[in-house]
């Protein structure tokens, strides 16, 4: 089951930066010659001119970008710990604590856009300015548990956890949470010193033991996963090693995780717990882990998460992560993601690989799930509203989507393939439009291709429009247009 899915350079050397500008006159020059064998001296002209100003343009843009970051940010990390509490009728958010931690391994550039809209935002505002410096998107369990009837009687309060680049001056915060109407229902702006003596610093002495996986290419412009043992003893972490070594083939075995697979750094984070396994309140099973994970998350028998988000950050506090990708010790079907919170997932199931990498989908790319429960019909996307996530569409704005993808003769709504569901189906006649059913409703959402790695677990690649958004969201963390 899964969930409602619920900008930086290093300091470049001289010598580097001599090479690059040798290799970008190289090009220009290039260029000039093939223009100055084509056209007219005037038409040459021009052309020179629009190459040059483009190529000083692409270089600007690295400049400004490096210039940003080290202008507001120090290489260090502002961990901020909130606590979202409510029910379905109001909401309200707190801030809990502050810490610092060092380094920084989120994005350096392109700080304040945002490659997905999300159902939340942070932002970080320059306090004397008011400039936007920083910005994220998320989902978080507690909108979602908003959509569940325990919400209408109920008021629960829930974790939650934002890094952000520490900042060398005073700035302001605001954290916007979002309904299913894309309507802001709660927000709150706050104030943080970099110099505050109360910003607890953690991550600098006791960091949790962690294995280096893959190294990135470039590790200043590199995507940093973290694998996170949960339910693993100390003498069962050779296991945990093999089974985070099994997540990361099934990961590059997926385009387009597999072409780019160069700009992924990852580390597996070896967290101890007391007893092996996971929690299993409906059969009365409540084990001592180190993430406190359980099954019967809002009363899903699959539904396997954790609450316990501080806890998951103290254990990484240290290593080099941003996205989280938590691996649970158990044989049981399981798991759930949550957009640029984390995605956790059982190890020793059958169907243990393609759904590490479908929850990775929903955390890493913000990619909605294209299925819907038998004839059940679950309201989480008004019919009115076109939803934020790639791959699913309303058909309310479907040219903002995937409509260029979409061939002139092909219906929308298309009709499904006469294949689909049949074993060793044939592909060769599918295309691109917009089917139903998706987003868990029957009627009225509609996903992109007949199937994918985000509608079931059989079929073995991510669509063509799934593909397009991971790949953008790759480029956009690796710094690439």
């Amino acid at each position: 089951m899964s969930l409602l899915i619920r900008s930086g350079p290093s300091l470049l050397t001289r010598t580097t930066k001599k090479t690059n500008t040798r290799q970008q006159s190289l090009v220009v020059r290039r260029k000039i010659r093939y223009f100055v064998g084509k056209k007219s001296y005037q038409e040459k002209t021009e052309q020179m001119k629009k190459t040059i100003s483009l190529v000083i343009a692409l270089i600007s843009c690295l400049t400004i970008g490096a210039q940003e970051f080290q202008h507001y940010f120090t290489d260090a990390t502002l961990r901020i710990d909130y606590t979202f509490t409510g029910n379905a009728k109001s909401q309200a958010i707190a801030v809990d604590e502050l810490c610092k931690i060092p380094r920084w391994y989120g994005k350096r550039q392109r700080l304040a856009e945002l490659p997905v809209e999300g159902n939340g935002q942070i932002t970080v505002r320059d306090h004397r300015s008011q400039r936007v410096i920083y910005r994220n998107s998320f989902s978080t369990l507690f909108q979602e548990w908003l959509s569940y009837d325990e919400a209408k009687t109920n008021t629960k309060a829930f974790q939650n956890v934002f890094l952000v680049p520490y900042p060398k001056d005073t700035i302001d915060v605001t954290l916007d949470l979002k309904n299913n109407r894309r309507q802001t229902m709660a927000t709150l702006t706050h104030t943080v010193a970099p110099a505050d003596i109360l910003i607890r610093r953690i991550g600098e002495k006791a960091v949790t033991p962690y294995e280096t996986l893959q190294q990135a290419a470039d590790t200043t412009h590199c995507i940093h996963i973290a694998y996170v043992a949960e339910g693993y003893t100390e003498s069962e972490m050779p296991v945990f090693i093999d089974d985070c070594r099994t997540a990361m083939e099934a990961l590059f075995a997926h385009e387009p995780f597999k072409s780019m697979r160069s700009r992924f750094n990852i580390v597996a984070v070896k967290a101890p717990s007391e007893e092996s396994g996971t929690s299993e309140p409906g059969r009365g099973i409540w084990k001592n882990t180190a993430l406190h994970s359980n099954f019967n998350t809002f009363y899903s028998d699959r539904y396997l998460t954790t609450l316990h988000l501080k806890d998951l950050h103290d254990w990484l506090a240290g290593t080099p992560y941003e996205h989280i990708i938590v691996l649970v010790n158990t044989k049981n079907y399981g798991g759930g993601g949550i957009l640029n919170s984390y995605n956790l997932s059982m190890t020793h199931h059958p169907a243990f690989k393609p759904v590490v990498v479908h929850e990775f989908g929903h955390s890493f790319a913000g990619l909605g799930d294209e299925y819907a429960y038998g004839k059940e019909e679950i309201p989480m996307y008004p019919h009115d509203i076109e939803p934020w996530e790639p791959n699913l569409t309303t058909l309310v704005d479907f040219n903002s989507k995937w409509a260029d993808m979409v061939k002139e003769k092909t219906p929308v709504p298309t009709p499904q393939p006469a294949t689909l569901g049949q074993p060793n189906a044939k592909k060769t006649n599918w295309e691109t439009g917009a089917y139903e059913p998706a987003g868990y409703s029957q009627h009225g959402v509609y996903r992109p291709y007949p199937d994918c790695r985000m509608r079931t677990n059989e079929n073995p690649e991510f669509c063509p429009v799934c593909q397009r958004a991971i790949t953008r969201m790759i480029n956009f963390y690796t710094d690439k247009q």
